[in-house]
């Protein structure tokens, strides 16, 4: 039964079909967003919409960026020796709070799952392997530490030993069964400096 409008219900649902977003926070999001002014409500939706029409993926580290390529990967000022494998976006920016960290990047844009019917041919691997050149030194597998990750990490160590590039993954200072986009950033520089070799 409906207690509410059809309008209000339909945002309700939108916002629950979001992560971590249950049916309370979405009710409350949405009356939040009906006692605000059209003007914020116009703000947001436009700022959705530029947002969803301007941002693509790196044509290099595949994050997401406005421009291609990326900041990341067009300055001079970070090292092309070394590459962090991370499994979303969101761990990049998690990994730059640290400050600890001043090479590339590259996402998979997530992790092998074969319950999910998700494998390599659904990542960004190709892509990864694409870039391992003379120039490139360590490639660090920051994935995360639960079981797609690992077997992820298993899976890119076994592609990348045999092109001659050193293989490491971070320490285990991430909890297990957690996501690097939820870590604190002195919990990743330790796992990023107490990084070991597969």
């Amino acid at each position: 039964m409906l207690h509410t409008s059809e309008s209000i219900e339909t945002v309700v649902e939108l916002f629950s079909s979001l992560p971590s977003i249950g049916r309370k926070t979405a009710q409350r999001l949405t009356y939040y967003l009906l006692k605000q002014p059209a003007e914020t409500v116009d703000k947001f939706s436009s700022a959705l919409l530029t947002m969803k029409k301007n941002i693509r993926f790196c044509s290099t580290c595949y994050n997401f960026t406005e421009k291609n390529p990326c900041p990341i990967c067009s300055s001079e000022k970070r090292s092309r020796k070394v590459i962090c494998v991370v499994e979303e976006p969101s761990d990049v920016l998690a990994i730059e709070k640290t400050n600890d960290f001043y090479g590339k990047y590259h996402v998979l844009h997530g992790a092998m799952n074969p319950l999910e019917g998700i494998g390599p041919n659904d990542l960004k691997i190709r892509e990864l392997i694409m870039r391992i050149t003379d120039e490139v030194d360590e490639v660090i597998l920051a994935l995360d530490p639960n079981v797609e990750g690992e077997v992820t990490t298993q899976y890119l160590s076994k592609l990348l030993k045999p092109l001659g590039v050193r293989v490491t993954r971070i320490a285990r200072g991430v909890p297990i069964g957690s996501d690097l986009e939820f870590a604190d950033e002195a919990t990743l520089s330790r796992a990023i400096e107490g990084r070991i070799s597969l």
